[in-house]
C-alpha cells in the first residue's frame, strides 16, 4: 500500500471519502469540499484516541465540531488539519511498524520536538514539517 493510499485508509476509504487516494492531487477536491466528519471519525478509531482528545490537540472547537457532526461536513481548514493527522500517522506507522505504536509515538512527549507531544503540533504547517523531520530522522537511523 502507498503512503497516500494508507491516509485514504486511515481517513475511512473510499467509503466514507467516496474515492481511493490515489494521490496527493486526489485530496485537493475533497479538502476544498470539506471531509465528511465519518473522517474524523474513523481516524480517531484507528489510531485507538478520543474525538475529544484530536480535537483538543489540533485546536478543533468541541461546539464547532458538535454542529460538523449534524451537518456531516467539516470545513476546509478542520479538514486539512485531520489529514495532517491521517498522514503523520500513515508516516509513523511506516516507520515504527504498526498503528499502536504510531499512536503510542503520536501521544507521548517527544525529546526532539522540546518535550511536546506530536499530535499537538499537527494544527500547524511548521510543527507538522517538525513532527515529519522526526519520523525522518527515526527512519534514517539519525538519532532524534
Amino acid at each position: 500500500m502507498t503512503p497516500i493510499e494508507h491516509v485514504g485508509e486511515l481517513l475511512g476509504g473510499h467509503k466514507v471519502l467516496g474515492t481511493n487516494l490515489h494521490s496527493r492531487l486526489d485530496l485537493i477536491p475533497l479538502l476544498r469540499a470539506g471531509l465528511p466528519y465519518e473522517a474524523l471519525e474513523a481516524v480517531t478509531t484507528k489510531l485507538n484516541i478520543s474525538i475529544e482528545a484530536a480535537s483538543a490537540a489540533l485546536q478543533l472547537a468541541r461546539r464547532t465540531l458538535a454542529r460538523r457532526k449534524e451537518s456531516n461536513r467539516l470545513d476546509g481548514h478542520e479538514s486539512e488539519r485531520i489529514v495532517r493527522l491521517a498522514d503523520i500517522a500513515a508516516h509513523a506507522v511506516s516507520v515504527l511498524g504498526s498503528l499502536d505504536k504510531a499512536t503510542q509515538w503520536l501521544t507521548a512527549g517527544n525529546r526532539a520536538l522540546g518535550g511536546a507531544t506530536p499530535i499537538t503540533l499537527l494544527d500547524t504547517d511548521v510543527g507538522t514539517r517538525a513532527a515529519d523531520d522526526v519520523l525522518l530522522r527515526i527512519e534514517h537511523g539519525v538519532y532524534s
